[in-house]
Formats: structure tokens, C-alpha cells, sequence
């Protein structure tokens, strides 16, 4: 009868050693999936980013602002169209709750760049860097694109 517990225990702490070893990482920061920016003429000084932003973590990732060394200002905006008439504004604060997800398309939320430091050209890819409000810093690169 102990041959079979050792064995049984074994079985087991084998099992769980195996399981651990194939499950997969817990994730510990926001993604930003299918991120693109949009190229621009010569001249222009502003622009928008779009895509994905995804909290796959356990906890809430608040949004304080982003920024970017390709442009002097990076904001987070919203567009909306009440009675008709479409506005924009800058989105101040953001929370991304854990499994939530920040879509930004045309039309929609947005990030607004302004006063590029380079000709944004397609093919070139731009750091973008998400501040949270405990302080962390994320960073994704984004290219640019022409669509």
C-alpha cells in the first residue's frame, strides 16, 4: 500500500510540475495591437494613431497620457457626432479596466500627433510611449502608414 501512495504522490507532483510548466504567462502590461499612424503630406503638422489598446491584466491600467520623441505632442481625443454635428476633444484620463479594451479608428478615439519632428512617411516606424497614472511607462512601436 505505500509503494502505491509514493507513486500516487509522485504522479501527482509530476502532473502539477507539468501543468506549470506549459501554462501560459500571466500577462503584466497593456498591448497595442494592429497600431497604425497615419503618413503625411510635406507641410501638414498634425496626424492620428489608431489601433488596439488591450489590458489583459488582473489589474486597472490608468491612462494619464502618451508621448513620443517623433512628435512635440501626443493626446488621446474622441470624435462624436451629436444632433448631426461632429466634435472632437482631448480625452484627459482613461481607464482601462482588466480584460478591457480601448479601440481607436477613425471617427472614434483617436491619438492626435502633432507637430511631427521628421516627414512622416509610410515605412517608418514610431516609438509611442502610454503613461499611466501609477507612474509606469509602456512602450509600443507603431508604423506609419498610408491609407
Amino acid at each position: 500500500m505505500k509503494n502505491i501512495c509514493t507513486g500516487l504522490a509522485q504522479a501527482v507532483i509530476v502532473g502539477w510540475l507539468l501543468a506549470a510548466c506549459t501554462a501560459e504567462p500571466v500577462p503584466t502590461e497593456p498591448t497595442f495591437d494592429e497600431g497604425w499612424i497615419r503618413s503625411l503630406p510635406g507641410g501638414l503638422q498634425m496626424t492620428a494613431g489608431f489601433g488596439t489598446l488591450s489590458n489583459p491584466t488582473a489589474e486597472a491600467v490608468g491612462i494619464e497620457g502618451f508621448s513620443s520623441t517623433a512628435f512635440r505632442d501626443v493626446s488621446l481625443h474622441r470624435t462624436r457626432v451629436v444632433d448631426g454635428v461632429s466634435s472632437m476633444s482631448e480625452v484627459r484620463e482613461y481607464t482601462l479596466a482588466p480584460g478591457d479594451r480601448l479601440v481607436m479608428e477613425p471617427g472614434g478615439y483617436h491619438l492626435m500627433l502633432m507637430g511631427p519632428l521628421t516627414n512622416m512617411t509610410a515605412g517608418q516606424i514610431v516609438t509611442l510611449d502610454l503613461h499611466a497614472t501609477d507612474g509606469r511607462t509602456y512602450r509600443f512601436e507603431v508604423p506609419v502608414e498610408k491609407r
